[in-house]
């Protein structure tokens, strides 16, 4: 819906209301049977929609937004779903580091803009988090935490959530499945400048789902040493030892290239490539 619209509607660009499930059902389903299609495009500058797009369909769809699980017709059509989630904490410190340093907003604008939208973020996004079969959530640093509420998040602590019924994929543990486990390596092995790194891995109940956690808070100070940490994971979908390693190496430089972010990224891209290649029956 254009932006003129919801100044008519009076609702968030995150209301249901203000979405078309209908035609993202019909253009999801199209595109699985090997149809082309007409995207809309919505144009953020000016608030109204751009000449459509057309999208050929593809052994490998990715489709990303506010709402790709909300509606159950569109979120059945999803071989496997993750949900980015970054805790209240640290979008508000990215926020304050974008719209401070960047546009020169003021701390209580960008409080007050984040209340704003809020409540329909809370009823319609956050609750997709239970039908996703992997959920990547990004806290602040326990080993390290920020100074006070509204100093910068300079380290992070990041949750892999994994639900354990998902076809196709098995959840990465550490060390023994299913067992409970809280591991800061230090040593001869690895680095331990401040604040070093802690990994967890655990099962918990999860918005109603059984899941498995591996956790990292803090950071790999050099990368290069975990081949080390690697050797401790298990279900990573690596085709052979290190090359967990060599991914992180080749993205050392961005961002979150150090720390939990990236790390649980490129587990995530690994398990995608394993559960492609299980569904299809073909090898990448």
């Amino acid at each position: 819906v254009t932006l003129q619209g919801r100044k008519v509607t009076g609702l968030t660009a995150l209301d249901e209301r203000e979405n078309n499930f209908d035609l993202m059902f019909e253009q999801m389903s199209a595109l699985r049977r090997g149809e082309k299609i007409s995207k809309p495009i919505y144009n953020h500058v000016n608030g109204t929609l751009d000449t459509p797009e057309e999208i050929a369909p593809s052994p490998i769809m990715i489709i990303e937004g506010l709402h790709p699980m909300l509606d159950d017709r569109v979120a059945g059509l999803l071989d496997f779903s993750i949900y980015l989630d970054i805790s209240d904490r640290v979008k508000f410190a990215w926020k304050i580091q974008r719209d401070m340093a960047e546009r020169g907003w003021a701390l209580e604008d960008i409080k007050a803009d984040i209340e704003k939208r809020k409540p329909d973020f809370d009823k319609y996004v956050a609750p997709q988090k239970a039908k996703a079969d992997m959920v990547i959530e990004v806290l602040p640093s326990q080993i390290a935490p920020p100074k006070d509420e509204n100093a910068p998040c300079d380290y992070l602590r990041v949750r892999l959530i994994q639900k354990t019924d998902t076809k196709f994929f098995d959840p990465v543990y550490l060390v023994e499945k299913g067992s409970t486990i809280n591991w800061k390596p230090c040593g001869d092995s690895l680095q331990c400048e401040f604040p070093g790194v802690q990994f967890q891995y655990y099962p918990e109940t999860y918005m109603g789902n059984s899941v498995e956690v591996l956790e990292m808070d803090g950071v790999i100070h050099n990368m290069k040493e975990g081949l080390y940490v690697e050797k401790f994971l298990h279900n990573t979908a690596t085709k052979e030892f290190g090359e967990m390693t060599k991914l992180l190496l080749e993205a050392i430089n961005a961002p979150g290239g150090d720390n939990g972010t990236g790390f649980m990224q490129t587990l995530a891209a690994l398990k995608i490539r394993e559960i492609y290649e299980r569904a299809t029956g073909e090898t990448v």
